[in-house]
């Protein structure tokens, strides 16, 4: 027999409790609270051995190579780990318009044309929409199937009518389970609509692609439980104005979680950057204050990039510090060094760092890169080394701290014609390339009389 109830469910992280409250207990957002419906249905308690479903030592378990479709995208490929797995569930989160849908659109084509039919849900947009982006795509291949269907019950059937080999829903927040009473895109629907989605992922060894909303902080909306649920978790990131769009892998039970994507968006699609450093580094002023060259490690793959610095004297009380694509926290720690260890003053100056090309630098490789840029932009001084690449860490103490991965970075800027590369000193004898201008440092003090 089934009991019928009503929850308040916070729309954030799924927290269920009787009665409203403005704030919700678990995750502390306001407003979040929303009633739901929950019925609760009851049934007699059986238990049943002897399925062959029964515990087995971990040694005697075989292990395999995951069977994985080649999506025809590299970049793709790359963060996946590989291509798709069979049965899994992958969710790609995004901003709106920064290409989600255009580059599933042609991961479907390219699968279609090797592997047979793929089905595409859009809950979104008409068929007569999704057709129109697919012409400019140059979608064409006969395999592509369009449904246009938020009903889960009525995509499930369509899915076991026919041998799909690829589904891709467009997105999460749409769907809906008539048996429930709240309405799409809340927790219950989001919940149990993926959880439906999963079983019939791994039933039927299917991929699925989910794609799914984003709130204006940039997480992923909807609860948490659905980043815990899926196989993995893509996430664009990205400016719509600007024309370069970076694939992250935040959650991947097949492969690594450190490999980006680099796409660009043009006129027929986005288009794979398979030399990233390249076009990041197009336009670089080398004899220009405040910029410097940084070596990054992104997964297994090195990056250069830019790095701008803007230092300006204001009147305020309290200075501006702007960071984009750099931590604001580690900003305020390199130039809290700067003040104490080499005596240059940052309390009277605005602060802006840009990092050229829309990309996020985690880690501490671009430390010295952005120390060197800030002074640059202070003193209005240009470096004295031509073409001049930098990486290593800043340690609290103003020494210059060795860093992971420095071999490849080096051989990645010698590969890129950089005539002066400036890496930590305990990293400068593990460097096997002879004919690169390597020059090691062990403090911030040092290299101020080697590169100005």
């Amino acid at each position: 027999m089934a009991k019928v109830k009503n929850v308040f469910v916070c729309q954030e992280c799924g927290f269920e409790t009787p009665k409203w409250i403005g704030k919700c207990p678990d995750c502390s957002a306001w407003n979040t609270m929303v009633e739901e419906v929950k019925s609760i249905t009851t049934v007699p308690k059986i238990v049943a051995l002897g399925n062959g479903n029964e515990p087995k030592s971990i040694i005697n378990i075989k292990s395999g190579e995951f069977q994985r479709y080649n999506t025809g995208v590299v970049e793709l490929n790359r963060v996946l780990g590989g291509g798709i797995v069979k049965g899994s569930l992958t969710l790609i989160s995004g901003a709106p318009g920064i290409g989600k849908s255009t580059l599933l659109l042609q991961a479907a084509s390219n699968i279609a044309s090797t592997y047979g039919k793929v089905l595409y849900i859009s809950g979104e947009e008409s068929e007569e929409q999704i057709k129109i982006r697919a012409d400019r795509l140059g979608v064409i291949s006969p395999d592509v199937y369009i449904l246009s269907e938020t009903n889960l019950e009525l995509i499930e059937e369509h899915v076991k009518n026919m041998e799909y080999v690829f589904v891709i829903i467009d997105s999460i927040q749409t769907l809906f389970k008539p048996a429930l009473n709240s309405a799409p895109g809340s927790v219950s629907q989001v919940r149990e609509c993926s959880n439906d989605l999963m079983r019939i992922a791994k039933n039927k060894n299917i991929p699925f692609f989910i794609v799914a909303h984003v709130t204006k902080q940039g997480e992923l909306a909807g609860p948490r439980v659905l980043e815990h649920m899926v196989d993995t978790v893509l996430s664009f990131e990205g400016e719509r104005t600007e024309e370069f769009r970076i694939l992250r892998t935040i959650k991947n039970r097949f492969g690594t979680t450190s490999e980006i994507g680099v796409f660009e968006m043009r006129q027929e699609g986005l288009v794979e950057i398979l030399n990233p450093s390249g076009v990041f580094l197009e336009e670089v002023n080398f004899k220009q204050e405040g910029s410097v060259v940084v070596g990054i490690m992104e997964g297994t793959r090195p990056i250069l990039v830019e790095i701008q610095a803007l230092v300006s004297e204001t009147k305020a009380a309290f200075p501006r510090r702007t960071a984009v694509g750099v931590d604001t926290a580690r900003l305020n720690l390199i130039l809290a060094v700067l003040e104490k260890k080499l005596k240059i003053p940052f309390y009277n100056s605005d602060v802006y760092v840009n990092v050229v090309g829309g990309l996020n630098i985690d880690g501490t490789f671009a430390d010295l890169g952005l120390a060197l840029a800030l002074i640059s932009s202070s003193k209005g001084r240009e470096f004295k080394l031509n073409k001049m690449l930098v990486v290593g860490e800043v340690g609290l103490t103003g020494e210059v701290r060795p860093v992971a991965f420095c071999d490849r970075i080096v051989n990645e800027g010698y590969k890129m014609g950089f005539e002066s590369i400036v890496v930590p000193f305990r990293n400068k004898d593990k460097i096997v390339i002879k004919e690169a201008n390597v020059i090691g440092v062990a403090s911030l003090s040092e290299i101020i009389s080697k590169v100005f």
